[in-house]
């Protein structure tokens, strides 16, 4: 499913010029270079036109887009950081297709219902490296919001055998709805995530599990989840796949969970009520389910582009800035017949970002810490590229000294304000704020953090291993127009583009707060580069144990 919501980056056609722009400034440590705005649309305009194929991993559009990048990082001056001295770091990825079209069907009542993918239901190939999905008349249990967290007394499961069962769930955690509870009001946990009910419906032994959607606790719409779901799935390889994933893994429609409930006596919004309480037990459904679907599943190989500038006097301490560089692909035709997901904002931007950004420091002194860029890939099936690197880091992780990523970093115009993706406290974001005040803009909480979108960008698999990260987010509160007109924008978008072929590039954006989101971008990095502290998390936060468990690593 998919990344963070990209939610301040152009949404509607507002006129900007494109032309004209300032040529890359040198700049010492301390001060800002000036940024070459037209460069950066060029790399948004070229990364997602149509050549480039929507920029699916594991396509003949991957090794065009790497070698993009990788040409860019070696013109701007850095050094190979990948694998035997290339620009590559190699991840490997078990790629699933399901062949043909699933036969999938509900007897719900005792009435044979049958289901067309991508209509009522969205299933993913299977992730466990099986050939084949066949039910036959599974039976379908409601489990709640699928939960279960000893250190909160909350067990939705209640002992039940799911063996041979669906397990159908509701989206986010128990309080969504009411703001308030064991699950830190609205701010989503990772219970919440869809990836974490994947992960403990194969922990309960169950045959499958099905996430019943509804937009605002999704945070995004049915063409998300259709258009996410429906094509190629990409999981990291591993040695035991089912300890992660059940045979048939999907969304249901709200509607089709409404006929579920009134088929067994009850009704969904009662049922969503019940399970808000930790005294919830599991719920018997009055329906099964037979599928059978064929899947393709092959080990390929992936990559993240990965160029360094060496420090001057710390070269073994790295600063990480990273972006995702790949997008859905080609898929499922929209309503005008375009099969082509460009991705221009979600990510070609933040790609565009990274290069500019790794010609700013090119151009420049050299700083006392070495600097890392990285373009990582498959973020769009499940932060795959950025996990495996935390895995397998081409620098370690105890002397990185910090991670900032960028997943959508552009405002739709300039902004008095700007945000992180999701909530943490940590020195990164209190330097971030420090530098923002020094051109007059403040920091904004993310306006929807039960979204989970911290859970949602490449920072995440740096941060759950300790090291300080965070995604930017250029602010939501529009010199014209404030914040309300910034939601407005991001909704439009979010209905009308994301994760949909119409994000494309688009000549007539507004392009004002470019100039200031990479100046901040930038001296964020190179007082982290330039400077000898070792940022860490609040002493509160779920990652500091992580980070200071490698303490004595750091001089």
């Amino acid at each position: 499913m998919p990344s963070r919501i990209p939610r301040t980056l152009p949404r509607l056609l507002a006129l900007a010029a494109l032309l004209g722009a300032s040529p890359l400034a040198l700049a010492a440590p301390g001060k800002t270079p000036s940024f070459d705005i037209a460069r950066v649309a060029n790399d948004i305009k070229i990364l997602s036109s149509d050549e480039y194929e929507g920029r699916g991993p594991a396509t003949r559009a991957e090794t065009k887009t790497i070698t993009y990048i990788a040409e860019a990082f070696k013109a701007a001056g850095l050094k190979p950081a990948g694998d035997k001295g290339s620009f590559f770091q190699d991840v490997p990825l078990l790629r699933s297709d399901i062949v043909g079209t699933p036969s999938l069907s509900m007897a719900i009542g005792g009435t044979a219902t049958p289901l067309t993918q991508g209509d009522q239901i969205a299933v993913r190939a299977a992730s466990t490296g099986q050939t084949a999905v066949k039910l036959d008349q599974a039976p379908l249990v409601f489990v709640g919001y699928g939960v279960k967290a000893p250190e909160r007394n909350w067990d939705d499961f209640k002992g039940i055998d799911l063996k041979g069962k669906i397990m159908v769930v509701l989206v986010n955690d128990p309080d969504f709805e009411g703001g308030e509870g064991d699950f830190g009001g609205k701010l989503m946990t990772y219970y919440g995530r869809w990836t974490y009910k994947y992960e403990e419906a194969a922990r309960q032994g169950a045959a499958g599990v099905l996430v019943i959607h509804e937009s605002e606790p999704a945070s995004y719409g049915w063409a998300t989840v259709k258009n996410s779901n429906t094509n190629t799935m990409f999981d990291i390889v591993r040695s035991d796949p089912t300890k992660a994933h059940t045979a048939m893994e999907g969304w249901i429609q709200k509607d089709l969970a409404t006929r579920l409930f009134q088929a067994s006596g009850t009704d969904f919004d009662a049922a969503k009520a019940a399970a808000r309480k930790a005294d919830f037990r599991p719920m018997p459904l009055k329906a099964t389910m037979t599928a059978s679907y064929q899947v393709k599943p092959e080990i390929i190989t992936s990559h993240n582009v990965a160029g360094v500038l060496p420090g001057s006097g710390h070269p073994e301490e790295t600063v990480i800035y990273s972006a995702h560089w790949d997008h859905l692909g080609i898929g499922a035709p929209d309503a005008k017949g375009d099969t082509i997901y460009n991705g221009a904002l979600d990510n070609a931007s933040g790609t565009a970002a990274l290069l500019e950004l790794a010609r700013a420091y090119g151009k420049g002194k050299k700083p006392d810490r070495s600097v890392l860029f990285l373009a990582v890939t498959a973020e769009e099936k499940g932060l795959l590229g950025s996990e495996y690197y935390a895995a397998n880091p081409l620098r370690p992780l105890a002397t990185t000294v910090g991670a900032i990523n960028m997943d959508g970093p552009f405002a739709a115009e300039k902004t008095r304000d700007f945000s992180i993706s999701g909530a943490a406290k940590l020195d990164l974001l209190t330097m971030l704020t420090e530098e923002a005040g020094k051109v007059g803009r403040h920091y904004t909480p993310d306006a929807r953090p039960e979204a989970g979108s911290f859970y949602r960008s490449d920072h995440f698999p740096f941060a759950k291993r300790g090291v300080p990260a965070i995604s930017y987010d250029a602010g939501q509160e529009l010199v014209n127009g404030g914040a309300a007109r910034g939601k407005q924008l991001a909704d439009v978008y979010t209905r009308d583009r994301y994760h949909q072929p119409a994000d494309e590039y688009d000549a007539s954006w507004n392009t004002d707060s470019w100039q200031g989101d990479l100046a901040l971008l930038y001296r964020l990095g190179d007082r982290l580069a330039n400077g000898r502290t070792w940022p860490n998390w609040s002493a509160d936060s779920e990652f500091r144990a992580a980070r200071e468990a490698t303490a004595a690593q750091r001089k």
